[in-house]
């Protein structure tokens, strides 16, 4: 079920969908995705649950910040999350989307009751910086030399995915990249290489739930493990057969572990969709 945009933060309207009603859980998406990541974990929340899924801003109909990064995507969270006015929320975020969570629950505490952070990491890269440029230079030089998005889906999607993915799944996971605004994708593999919190997670409260594809090369389970040592309280569930898409690749299995952990904190605030 779709929702109309509600006035966000920084960059104004931020287009969304939601599923259910009651206790509010928000959906974050990765670098090459957009709220329909969400679908097949949207469609199978248990009862009780309202499921919120955004596009980040700049991705399909949210409008983008006048400055991308982290502290711009986290005052649009909190702009949008007031607009509706649900003050304490259950994050869920994957990729990037897992670093907006982190870094969200680290400047507002009070406003995460808990969260679901898979295939992420609390920092990204070496301390050299060596890594980084690698990076960009594989993911954004095909957009330098002129390439569009469907072409980088085509290249970069069949290396994300496990051994246990479905046709389909690589079908979605193209389809979502290809439709990737270019300046919006280049902005996210921009700020994800200058992300570090792992100095600041031990504030980090909160119950958490970290989701780890045995096959994911992207966010492998080693950083999964670094991660869940540095948030108190956390704990690590693996899913087999799963590369770096585990909501488009395993959406029963990504659903079925947010019951368990959902099951255990009470509800904070009802809403209705």
């Amino acid at each position: 079920m779709s929702a109309p945009p509600p006035a966000g933060g920084e960059g104004g309207a931020i287009a969304w969908k939601a599923r259910g009603q009651g206790a509010p859980v928000v959906f974050l998406h990765g670098v090459g995705g957009g709220a329909e990541s969400w679908d097949g974990v949207l469609a199978r929340l248990p009862k009780g649950v309202a499921g919120l899924a955004w596009d980040m801003p700049g991705y399909g109909a949210s409008d983008p910040v006048a400055a991308p990064g982290f502290a711009a995507w986290r005052d649009a969270l909190a702009g949008w999350l007031d607009a509706l006015a649900l003050p304490r929320v259950v994050l869920v975020g994957h990729s990037i989307g897992g670093m907006i969570a982190q870094d969200f629950a680290v400047h507002h505490p009070g406003r995460v009751s808990g969260l679901v952070l898979s295939a992420t990491s609390a920092a990204f890269g070496s301390r050299d910086g060596a890594f980084q440029r690698d990076f960009l230079e594989v993911r954004l030089g095909p957009l330098d030399r002129g390439a569009a998005m469907a072409e980088l889906a085509d290249a970069f999607v069949p290396g994300l995915l496990g051994t246990a993915a479905p046709p389909a799944a690589g079908q979605a996971a193209r389809a979502a990249m290809a439709r990737v605004a270019p300046a919006a994708y280049r902005a996210a593999m921009e700020a994800i290489t200058g992300f570090d919190l792992r100095d600041r997670l031990a504030a980090v409260a909160c119950p958490a739930l970290l989701l780890a594809g045995a096959e994911d090369r992207s966010a492998p389970l080693r950083a999964m493990e670094r991660l869940v040592a540095l948030v108190a309280g956390a704990r690590l569930q693996v899913l087999p057969g799963v590369g770096h898409l585990a909501p488009i690749e395993a959406p029963a299995a990504f659903a079925a572990a947010l019951a368990g952990f959902l099951a255990a904190p009470a509800p904070v605030h009802t809403i209705r969709y």
